[in-house]
């Protein structure tokens, strides 16, 4: 299970972002140490002295007030699971209101500013009342939330302490290598100041808990109460902001996660100068590249980000990206993978035109884009009308390798939702021992193959027998899935 890490003096309590089947993180391959590394070190208390004063526990409070068993708290939060723990009414009786009680959670944090500019996670203080932001000799102040950031779930917070403060700086995560000596200080469990010790597992880590993952692997022991504490290097600086672990417990398993401080510090930095984050944004959809998609887009190896949607009017629209565009470069920087691309874009300064390079037909091409300012509104989930009846008609389908097809009708787009703009040829069964189970699924709608349009089931079967006459062993397709597109590396042979 993946939990965030933030705790309750009342209980144990944690965020959970996405449940993983058996608990299990792939470790990633680690690389040949050169002799001259760093060897271990003696011991971590000099360094732990030192730093220490300036790692914070954050303490936030949120009143509950609470009718007929509906919860007033963001789904996940520590406050939300505390009350599906105790009880859907809170101790209320059945159709009347609970009495108003106060919750407290704690979390970690840093100050990276003397003036008492503290650094947590979004999570920790989410849905708060009040912040109070309390040091190791017991000094206690009040928080004012600066800004904040639930993509990469990081907050800012401002407290007034009338004297310098001891604070630490970031260093450069990009530097880190894995194998590096790490520790993490913060509040495991709510039981107070804590110093753990450990390695940098791995690089890159994608857990599914945002846009922008990217993630610092260690085996420091973090434990919930830790989210917003600083992960450090050998020489004192932060290389990362503890998040997440992944854990069938809830407790330590030596699979950690801390935000990379190359990506937090570049949002810590907007939220300071603006209040809120001002990410760049081009106007695409983009997925990652498959050994099969590679295949069938005759890449010798999966790389860079493929094109599947062009926002109408966005920035690549004008440029001249267009869908099954596959992009290798951004501003002079390679794109090894899909995930790459979204980071560079939102770190380019807004209105700035930038070069990248596409692949169009086995052809490099070099468009120039200028990059706007991203609507954060477009990661809102907007759930279709589920009160709608779809109309009974006869569906006449035909197989083919497999899949039964039929044509769009009315009453088929409002069964399977598919949107009025989407024209193909729609999958309503897959048949188990074919080579198409895994690859399709009902409710697809095929738009195209080998980048001609279908739509009809005639016109799949022309398609992928045309294909098969070449001898490829997968053709690419344009499939249209819960009313996003994407291509699909469809393989007709093994």
């Amino acid at each position: 299970m993946l939990l965030k890490l933030s705790a309750s003096r009342a209980m144990t309590s944690l965020r959970p972002v996405k449940a993983l089947v058996g608990a299990i993180a792939v470790i990633g391959l680690l690389q040949a140490v050169p002799a001259f590394a760093r060897g271990a070190p003696d011991g971590f208390a000099d360094l732990a002295q030192k730093l220490s004063p300036a790692v914070v526990n954050v303490s936030t409070t949120q009143t509950l007030k609470r009718v007929d068993g509906v919860s007033p708290f963001p789904p996940g939060s520590p406050f939300d699971d505390f009350f599906k723990q105790f009880g859907e009414n809170g101790g209320a009786s059945p159709g009347r209101p609970a009495k108003p009680r106060k919750i407290t959670s704690l979390g970690s944090g840093f100050v990276i500013d003397p003036s008492g500019i503290v650094v947590t996670n979004d999570h920790v203080i989410d849905g708060a009342d009040s912040v109070q932001v309390i040091f190791q000799e017991g000094d206690t102040y009040t928080a004012k939330v600066l800004g904040k950031d639930d993509l990469t779930d990081i907050a800012l917070l401002k407290i007034d302490a009338k004297k310098p403060l001891p604070y630490v700086k970031f260093g450069n995560s990009d530097k880190a290598r894995v194998g590096d000596w790490v520790i993490a200080i913060g509040n495991p469990f709510g039981l107070g100041f804590s110093v753990t010790a450990g390695i940098i597992s791995a690089f890159d880590r994608d857990i599914q808990a945002g846009p922008y993952d990217d993630f610092i692997q260690t085996d420091a022991a973090i434990n919930r109460g830790n989210s917003g504490g600083p992960l450090f290097n050998m020489d004192g600086e932060v290389i990362g902001i503890n998040t997440a672990i992944i854990s069938p417990t809830g407790g330590s398993i030596g699979l950690g996660f801390a935000i990379p401080s190359n990506i937090s510090a570049n949002v810590i930095s907007q939220i300071e100068k603006y209040g809120a984050t001002r990410r760049g944004w081009i106007g695409v959809r983009i997925q990652s590249v498959s050994p099969d998609l590679a295949e069938g887009l005759g890449l010798q190896k999966a790389t860079g980000a493929l094109v599947a949607e062009v926002t109408p009017g966005g920035p690549a629209e004008k440029a001249g990206l267009k869908v099954g565009d596959l992009i290798v470069k951004f501003d002079g920087k390679d794109v090894s993978t899909m995930r790459a691309l979204p980071r560079a874009v939102t770190e380019t300064e807004i209105g700035r035109t930038v070069p990248v390079e596409v692949v169009r037909e086995n052809q490099h091409k070099m468009l120039n884009v200028k990059v706007s300012k991203l609507d954060e509104k477009i990661f809102a989930s907007n759930d279709d009308d589920q009160d709608a009846q779809p109309q009974k008609s006869a569906v006449v389908t035909d197989t083919v390798m497999g899949l039964q097809l039929t044509k769009l009708t009315p009453a088929l787009r409002q069964k399977y939702q598919v949107p009025a703009t989407v024209d193909g040829v729609l999958v309503t069964d897959v048949d188990d021992e074919s080579l198409a189970s895994g690859q399709l699924a009902e409710g697809d709608v095929i738009t195209e193959i080998g980048q001609s349009k279908v739509r009809s089931p005639a016109d799949v079967q022309k398609e992928l027998k045309a294909a098969k006459q070449t001898d490829k062993k997968v053709v690419l397709m344009m499939v249209n899935r819960q009313g996003a597109a994407q291509f699909q590396g469809f393989r007709l042979a093994e």
